[in-house]
């Protein structure tokens, strides 16, 4: 049976090292304004709590309830203290789109009837329901959906506290000016390599592979299984790993985050055939910041393709 270990934090921190190396680049947020409260909020993972401190700044105070690669939004049961926080929040940021199904359950339990909820599966825009394969909820990987997470932010912000609009504006238009930075790199690679077959283990990094013209060649059955936790039939592992074999894949993106003898059989076929491995996990390395972590991701699939 496929198990996903949630206990690979020494592993994720090795995989994940020049990541770390280079998310200096974005200051953490300010201590609270004295002179009044800060805006509560809560998000439901460090992602979107990061986002959501850069534009708030010094005017707010933000809980990140995922916020280490231990926790699985997919499998996590919320406590008191989450929901105590969720009771006072002026502002709450789900994923959606079945993700976290956990923050649905705390806001009906806080009884907040103030409470500003942001949706940002809905703010995608995107179909949740599509005619044809399942609706990819790991929406951080989408850069332009987190353009538009970031006006939503600033508008929910100075609707809250609209002494500090501008400041929210400022801060939003600069992050915004960054994201947009993203995307002209993500515009350039593509430019270079559309078309290129590379492989996943689950569906994790598609919007970013997407979005730089990449071709997934892996089994969707195979993916598929993975995503939900059981293993995949004989047949279809024996395709996935002939893709390495034959290396008919440039390069391999994975989540570090799950693992089990399929997966694991995966990246060592991989690596036995000298194929890059780019790690694309679902929880924000800790210590380290959207905009910086977004760039040394798409480094590492720059560096992984050039090979």
């Amino acid at each position: 049976m496929q198990h996903r270990h949630r206990g690979l934090a020494a592993v994720l921190s090795l995989a994940l090292a020049p990541v770390l190396a280079a998310c200096s680049a974005t200051a953490p947020p300010h201590a609270a304004d004295a002179s009044r409260d800060p805006v509560r909020i809560v998000a439901a993972t460090s992602v979107y709590g990061d986002i959501a401190a850069m534009i708030g700044g010094r005017h707010v105070s933000v809980d990140s309830i995922i916020d280490n690669p231990d926790r699985d939004p997919h499998e996590y049961q919320a406590d008191g203290q989450n929901e105590l926080a969720v009771s006072k929040a002026a502002i709450v940021i789900e994923n959606g789109g079945g993700y976290d199904d956990f923050m649905g359950q705390l806001l009906a339990a806080a009884h907040n009837d103030d409470v500003a909820v942001v949706n940002v599966a809905a703010v995608s825009g995107r179909d949740q329901h599509p005619a044809h394969g399942e609706f990819n909820e790991h929406l951080w990987y989408d850069i332009g959906t987190m353009r538009r997470l970031v006006d939503r932010l600033a508008a929910a912000l100075a609707k809250s506290e609209p002494a500090s609009a501008q400041a929210f504006r400022s801060n939003a238009d600069s992050l915004d000016t960054d994201l947009a930075r993203l995307q002209r790199r993500e515009e350039a690679l593509k430019a270079r390599y559309a078309g290129t077959p590379v492989a996943i283990t689950e569906p994790v990094p598609l919007y970013m592979l997407d979005a730089l013209g990449l071709r997934n060649r892996t089994p969707a059955a195979f993916s598929t299984a993975v995503e939900e936790d059981r293993d995949v039939a004989p047949t279809v592992l024996r395709a996935t790993l002939e893709l390495y074999r034959s290396g008919g894949v440039a390069l391999l993106a994975y989540n570090p985050q799950t693992g089990g003898p399929q997966t694991e059989a995966v990246l060592k076929a991989a690596r036995d055939a000298g194929i890059p491995t780019v790690p694309f996990p679902e929880v924000m390395p800790p210590g380290s910041h959207y905009v910086p972590w977004m760039t040394d991701t798409l480094d590492a699939v720059e560096k992984g393709l050039e090979r």
